[in-house]
């Protein structure tokens, strides 16, 4: 398997990092990671505004050269190299380079690219439905880096620990206030009397590409969708759940701790909002 670092295509295998990295040591950085179906990136403008915003917020010093239709062309390079032009999962995970905590050798961007092929299951609604529950062994902050998908994975790689030890599919995350900001890898929608709501991004869910998505989309198939902070309590009067992200769309939720729900909006959804984005 090849990787793009830095503008480099390597076998993966010679792709190293220094001790000093600030990635390594700190999680200073980002990543977006996208879909490829036939050639083509999915959703590929909100996952560079949100990577250039995200940038912005962690005060990298970006070169000319290093624009979207830079990173874009660096990307189908990989997936040609890599056979994975069919249907692939690609990271593109963007780091400082060395340095201690308060002196960085430079703010320059340094960037690591690696793809994956997937199964055509990952178009596919899930008619088995996701198990989840509610993890209680971190919170997170909800403050202005909480909607980055930051290099600083450690809450979610806990409550993925947590999940896998629970027999869950997925981990639902709170944050300081007791409100739900997202799950391990996606956002939260309930349905409650025919509305879909979702964790506004002041509670700290990831600012999720598929999440900005629906929103906008929703309304145009008759669901009326708002931004609402989520209690634990609320569960339970929700007739549905799905989850969302950029590689898989929509994911049903068939229970969280002992509520199941059914599925009936959220097959529509897929069928009338994601499936099309595959064409």
């Amino acid at each position: 398997m090849f990787c793009n670092l830095n503008g480099k295509i390597i076998n993966e295998s010679n792709a190293t990092v220094s001790a000093n990295n600030r990635s390594f040591r700190y999680g200073d950085g980002c990543f977006e990671t996208m879909k490829m179906v036939k050639g083509k990136l999915l959703l590929e403008n909100y996952h560079f505004e949100r990577l250039f915003d995200s940038l912005q917020l962690l005060k990298f010093d970006c070169p000319n050269f290093f624009t979207a239709d830079y990173l874009s062309r660096q990307v189908q390079q990989l997936i040609v190299k890599n056979q994975h032009e069919k249907l692939a999962r690609i990271r593109l995970m963007v780091f400082r380079g060395n340095g201690g905590l308060y002196d960085p050798e430079n703010m320059s961007p340094n960037w690591l690219i690696q793809s994956w092929p997937l199964n055509e299951i990952s178009n596919s609604f899930n008619n088995n439905g996701i198990v989840a529950g509610i993890y209680n062994g971190g919170f997170k902050a909800a403050d202005a880096f909480s909607n980055l998908k930051s290099n600083n994975y450690l809450l979610y790689s806990q409550a993925a620990i947590y999940a896998k030890q629970k027999h869950w599919n997925d981990a639902l995350i709170l944050n300081h206030r007791g409100t739900i900001a997202d799950a391990t890898i996606a956002n939260l929608f309930l349905i409650k009397e025919g509305n879909i709501i979702t964790p506004p991004l002041a509670d700290g869910p990831v600012n999720g590409v598929m999440r900005r998505f629906l929103i906008e989309r929703l309304p145009a198939i008759g669901f009326a969708v708002s931004e609402h902070s989520i209690y634990p309590s609320d569960i339970e009067n929700a007739s549905e759940a799905f989850l969302t992200n950029a590689v898989y769309g929509i994911k049903w939720i068939q229970s969280i701790g002992d509520k199941t729900f059914s599925m009936q909006h959220a097959s529509t959804i897929h069928k009338q909002i994601v499936v099309p984005m595959f064409v």
